[in-house]
């Protein structure tokens, strides 16, 4: 009687066992939703990579616009979902940016690295019109007549405010700069129209009115000129001296996502990288492809966090 009792036991808990491990190898088993953040080349993206992860995955993967408060709304949506790999973030540098400006109750920790998929380089751009050539030439014009510059970035405490002020910084202009917050997208009629001088953006916003002559791309934020804008110079180049401030964007679980879940999201993230359709994409959107694994860009996040924190401190935006 003890030996049936015994095989029963032991015959129910090998069940349970292979019941788990079936579940946990068919991953996923209905549809993993993936949260977008903004809109403008950050949704085209995102859903491009939605579209590209789901042929090699048996679900598909549904890109989900959830934008408002510089990321904070989206994050927190994902943040408190299960860390069951159903619920995926395309997020970037404004997990810090978010957490240390105080718009966001908890810092890149919340959040399971799965992949690195890419770099966005912002352009500085101006009216065609203005007479300005170079960084060098605005801070000179502007310095000389007095006037106060209006400069033009996502909302306050965003990654593209962050950049705009160490421009400003760099060039002796934060005195004498207003900053003039836009929705998504409407940095080239903001310019167009007039009602500012100076934007800081996506190249993939700029560079067809560029080649319309309506506007001029002055200098791009990297350290290193980029492939959708060779004969552009970078900022540094153009006097802001040592400037080299760039995006990442990736996708990220909450913490606690099982690690062979993290590996089969990071492979499908992986063959979408690497597809024709993708590097096409880069060439037209304008970003350049920089996939890494998630332990590479767990370490990245970490180490780009801490640059953050210390420049928004050195510019007085970092939250008290």
């Amino acid at each position: 009687m003890n030996t049936r009792i015994f095989a029963s036991v032991a015959l129910v808990a090998a069940m349970a066992v292979g019941i788990g491990g079936q579940a946990r190898a068919e991953f996923p088993e209905k549809p993993v939703e993936m949260t977008i953040l903004f809109g403008s080349t950050a949704q085209t993206i995102g859903q491009l990579l939605a579209d590209l992860m789901s042929k090699h995955m048996p679900e598909p993967v549904v890109p989900v616009s959830r934008p408002g408060g510089g990321g904070a709304v989206g994050y927190q949506y994902v943040h408190g979902m299960p860390a069951d790999g159903y619920n995926i973030v395309w997020n970037s540098n404004s997990i810090s940016t978010g957490y240390h400006n105080g718009g966001i109750p908890f810092d890149f920790n919340a959040f399971q690295p799965i992949a690195k998929i890419s770099v966005e380089v912002p352009a500085f751009a101006v009216r065609a019109d203005s007479g300005w050539n170079s960084l060098s030439d605005m801070a000179a014009d502007i310095k000389a007549s007095g006037q106060k510059l209006k400069i033009g970035a996502s909302g306050k405490g965003s990654f593209t405010h962050l950049t705009t002020e160490a421009i400003l910084a760099a060039m002796g202009l934060s005195d004498m700069a207003v900053h003039v917050p836009y929705d998504q997208g409407r940095a080239p009629v903001e310019l167009i129209a007039g009602r500012l001088d100076a934007a800081l953006q996506w190249p993939g916003q700029f560079i067809s009115h560029h080649e319309a002559g309506t506007l001029k791309i002055l200098c791009v934020t990297s350290a290193k000129r980029i492939s959708q804008l060779p004969d552009i110079p970078t900022c540094a180049e153009s006097g802001a001296d040592g400037m080299d401030i760039v995006m990442w964007r990736g996708l990220a679980a909450p913490a606690g996502t099982p690690e062979d879940v993290i590996v089969k999201l990071e492979a499908a993230a992986k063959a979408a990288a690497e597809s024709d359709a993708f590097k096409q994409a880069a060439q037209t959107i304008g970003f350049e492809i920089d996939f890494a694994d998630h332990a590479a860009f767990g370490e990245l996040i970490a180490r780009d966090d801490k640059a953050i924190a210390d420049l928004m401190g050195q510019l007085g935006m970092k939250a008290q």
